[in-house]
């Protein structure tokens, strides 16, 4: 049975999410950015302010975001899924944002504070994440599904 195991697997297990948001106009962007979970109900990482997307985050706090292995074979595929509301974190909220970050990154490419506004060029962007969903592949015998479809967990 799919459960909440089967999200924080993939989550552990890849390292890049497809974020999506939309401006004032509701004119979609996507784009893949490198992130971390934060607890069972946050994910982070870390952005410019001047990207289409953090701008775009400014504008409209409700994204979407998908996580998968894009290398796997056809028809073996698993995915996450979320809705959720986007933001910069606040300053009390970043340590804990870097830490985490840093424990997915090579030490070469570890963050510091000195990266982050005021002195350096990101900011550290949180996912309140507000529903949970799961790829199911077609023709799963417990759901009965021909073609794949999401379940909400």
């Amino acid at each position: 049975m799919a459960d909440r195991s089967d999200i924080e697997r993939i989550l552990a297990a890849n390292r890049y999410m497809v974020l999506g948001t939309a401006d004032e106009a509701g004119q979609p962007w996507v784009t893949p950015v490198f992130f971390t979970p934060l607890g069972r109900d946050q994910l982070c990482w870390v952005s410019s302010p001047n990207t289409r997307h953090s701008r775009n985050i400014g504008q409209r706090a409700g994204i979407a975001i998908t996580v998968y292995d894009s290398n796997v074979a056809v028809g073996r595929a698993e995915a996450a899924y979320f809705d959720a509301n986007a933001a910069r974190s606040k300053l009390d909220e970043t340590d804990a944002a870097l830490f985490a970050l840093n424990a997915r990154l090579p030490r070469s490419k570890r963050l510091s504070a000195a990266d982050l506004l005021p002195d350096g060029p990101m900011a550290v962007y949180r996912a309140d994440l507000l529903h949970s969903y799961l790829l199911v592949r077609g023709d799963n015998s417990e759901h009965g599904n021909v073609l794949d479809m999401t379940l909400e967990i």
